[in-house]
């Protein structure tokens, strides 16, 4: 009787859920019954206007339709030094130097069309373009430069796929083939070392090295992000939701998010040689003459070593089909994931993978690998034949042999399995509870998947960015808009399903998709279209009316002020510093931080980078997932376990306190101030002012100007009786300026670096 009463209470409150739900948001035309996102885009027709002399193009008169509706007017154009420093920081992440906002500013003044699209041209040319975009997407892969979980084992070669992602953004690879190459690389015809780089993509999941880790428990966990991760990325779908029912709101059952992780569950981690420009001449002759020598080492116990190694190879894998017969073997084939791993910086499964692989099928390279491993941690199958045979002494030779081959730098990607592995649902989510057989293919409410025989990642790849996708495109754009303006169109860019948000401007979400796809997926033209429009340049300056009827910004009727984000706000210090090593590329740097952040990481290491690497972009601090660099963390610095969508920005006593006390700040102050004290004219007044254009790329108001002047004599004074203070102060001496002068400048530029306007983009 109870239960029967739970269950129409239940009945109930689900009547009444759906009752009240809201009807399937978006596009109107949409069919009837059918979520207006799973809906192939129509492009729209510009909706009329009555004030025509505003818009500079199609997303200006989208935009200026739902302001007039409204009965309000967009703000007034914004100043062109406010413009600067607004596309400065969108496009490329860094600020505008005072030279190239007097350019601008003379360009302006004889035709602010041109100009503008001069200076966009320029900062889309700029290397620096694909530094900014490129955090933008490792944001969404859930980059990290070590594994995660409890032991966090770094991953010394991630770097090379952030490179890739860098450099395909600063080549403006169209986001099609930027896609196919991130999913499916390897599987191209003819694949070069770059496209299975690019794979790298799917290698950011988190992996678990530790002693006693069911590795297959562990590669699923893998697979299921990686599935979840192209749901979330390309789809704008919370395909997750179905990993262990069927989707409790959009039309997805369980058994489809199977059939896209079969897809992925025949994809396998290896490392590859990926060697830098400044490498390949090198290594490529001393490779040959490494094959000869290390050939003439092992010539005179080949035989016997081949015997060996089959029997210590076939020991494993009878191991693995027999798991707990015999623990220290249990171990052995454990540490082949494990050591391999964790000594080279390789995929967990590297080792294993190759000793499924049939001798013949091998490449010379795995081979060798596989062979080395066997010679120096092998001697379990045999130890007798192993001391008769002297192996340690042809290891200790070997070694000294692979001591004059050049280094050479690898990569992390994704290949084929070399034998089928089957799907199988998981019953209520649980591996080892396999449900029926799944073989891939794409959600049916979606457009169909063309494919010849059983469809691999390549035939997904193609599926994702297909014209007929209703979402990619959507998604995509959704995202740019997103990053430019602060707000997306649909403000969950994680969820275009029907509990997500209906889009502001459904007409202006379509017409920039099918934009998209017309322009070839031209992220670069997109990005262009958006920052010359009218929209873009409004002021960010309030009115009281649409403050009132648009607090939250909706229908763009100014411009939403946004703060920089982690990596941007120390940069943004570090360049006007001058301090700002710009060099693009290369590996990961660790900066200084606290001893009391190292300590939370289980190796309770950070080698701190020396000399100009100090002073690398954000871009390339190295993350490690279990202690991430607790800067950026105070700055909202996302939780990179999962793909993130949308970056919080908080405002908290504990980032101004980072501004203020933290030492690469304070250090910038010095540079700051010795860039005032070096440069330019030397009177107060022009280096007040040169400061807040390096800082704010503006003028000082009269009374800032006052006040800081009144500051510089107050603080000169108390220092010239602290001398001691003064000079620690001050940093490196600058001929010819007394410490106390020189310590007052810091104090200035410390003001500046500490203003809500510095962090801020206007």
């Amino acid at each position: 009787m109870i239960d029967g009463l739970h269950k129409t209470a239940r009945f109930i409150v689900i009547i009444c859920f759906m009752v009240f739900l809201p009807a399937s948001s978006g596009d109107e035309s949409a069919p009837s019954g059918i979520h207006w996102a799973f809906v192939k885009p129509q492009r729209p027709s510009a909706p009329p206007i009555s004030n025509t002399k505003w818009p500079r193009s199609d997303i200006d008169r989208f935009v200026l339709k739902k302001i007039e509706d409204s009965g309000l007017q967009p703000s007034v154009e914004t100043g062109a030094r406010t413009l600067i420093r607004r596309l400065h920081f969108d496009l490329t992440g860094l600020p505008p130097t005072p030279e190239e906002i007097s350019a601008f500013e003379n360009d302006s003044k004889a035709d602010p069309d041109s100009a503008l699209e001069k200076l966009v041209d320029r900062l889309l040319d700029s290397p620096h373009f694909g530094e900014k975009w490129a955090r933008w997407w490792m944001d969404l892969a859930h980059y990290g430069d070590s594994d995660g979980y409890l032991t966090d084992q770094l991953r010394p070669v991630a770097w090379r796929w952030r490179q890739w992602v860098v450099e395909a953004f600063n080549r403006n690879l169209p986001f099609d083939q930027f896609t196919i190459e991130q999913l499916a690389g390897d599987l191209l015809p003819g694949a070069t070392t770059q496209q299975r780089i690019a794979t790298g993509f799917l290698r950011n999941t988190l992996s678990n090295r530790e002693g006693g880790a069911d590795l297959e428990e562990f590669r699923v966990l893998q697979v299921k992000d990686r599935t979840s991760t192209l749901g979330t990325v390309w789809l704008g779908l919370t395909l997750q939701c179905a990993e262990c029912h069927d989707h409790k709101h959009d039309p997805f059952p369980q058994e489809e998010f199977y059939r896209l992780y079969a897809f992925f569950n025949n994809a396998d981690e290896l490392n590859i040689n990926a060697p830098l420009p400044a490498e390949s001449g090198k290594y490529a002759p001393a490779k040959i003459a490494y094959d000869r020598k290390r050939q003439e080492l092992l010539e005179p116990v080949s035989d016997s070593l081949d015997a060996l190694q089959k029997r210590w190879e076939a020991k494993l894998l009878d191991t693995e089909n027999n798991p707990g017969r015999d623990h220290h073997w249990d171990r052995e084939l454990e540490l082949l994931g494990l050591i391999w791993g964790g000594n080279l910086g390789e995929g967990q499964l590297e080792g294993l993978n190759i000793l499924y692989k049939p001798w013949t099928q091998r490449t010379p390279t795995e081979s060798d690998r596989l062979q080395d491993y066997f010679l120096r941690k092998g001697s379990r199958i045999d130890e007798k034949k192993f001391k008769e045979l002297r192996i340690d002494e042809l290891v200790e030779q070997l070694g000294e042999l692979e001591t004059d081959l050049p280094p050479i730098t690898r990569a992390p990607t994704i290949v084929e399995h070399h034998v089928y592995r089957p799907t199988h649902l998981h019953t209520r989510g649980n591996f080892r509870s396999p449900g029926k057989e799944m073989q891939p293919a794409t959600p049916g409410v979606l457009h169909p998947l063309e494919s010849q025989g059983t469809p691999n990642r390549l035939a997904l790849a193609r599926w994702v960015i297909s014209v007929d996708n209703p979402l990619a495109a959507r998604v995509v754009v959704n995202r740019l808009w997103q990053e430019i303006f602060g707000r997306a169109l649909v403000i969950t860019p994680d969820d275009f399903g029907i509990r997500g948000a209906r889009p502001s401007h459904p007409g202006l979400l379509d017409w920039l998709a099918t934009e998209f796809i017309r322009r070839d997926w031209d992220t670069k033209a997109m990005l262009r279209l958006m920052v010359t429009s009218a929209t873009y340049r409004q002021s960010a300056s309030l009115t009281p009316a649409s403050l009132d009827r648009d607090p939250d910004n909706i229908l763009l009727t100014r411009y939403t002020r946004q703060r920089l984000s982690a990596e941007l706000v120390r940069d943004n210090a570090l360049a006007v510093s001058g301090l700002l090593n710009r060099k693009v590329g290369g590996p990961s740097v660790r900066p200084p931080q606290p001893e009391s952040v190292i300590k939370e990481s289980f190796s309770g290491k950070w080698e701190v980078s020396e000399g100009p690497d100090r002073h690398r972009r954000g871009l390339y601090t190295f993350i490690q997932r279990s202690a991430p660099f607790a800067q950026y963390v105070t700055f909202d610095f996302p939780d990179n376990t999962r793909p993130c969508t949308r970056r919080i920005h908080s405002n908290t006593p504990l980032q101004a306190l980072s501004l203020l006390n933290d030492p690469v700040f304070f250090e910038a102050a010095q540079g700051l101030a010795a860039r005032l004290l070096q440069e330019g004219n030397p009177s107060t007044h022009e280096r007040l002012y040169r400061a807040f254009l390096l800082c704010l790329a503006r003028a000082p108001l009269p009374s800032e100007t006052t006040r800081l002047e009144k500051y510089l004599a107050a603080q000169t004074d108390i220092l010239r009786n602290a001398p001691g203070e003064a000079s620690a102060m001050a940093g490196e001496p600058i001929e010819g300026v007394p410490p106390p002068v020189q310590a007052a400048w810091v104090g200035v530029a410390s003001i500046l670096l500490n203003l809500d306007e510095f962090v801020t983009k206007q």
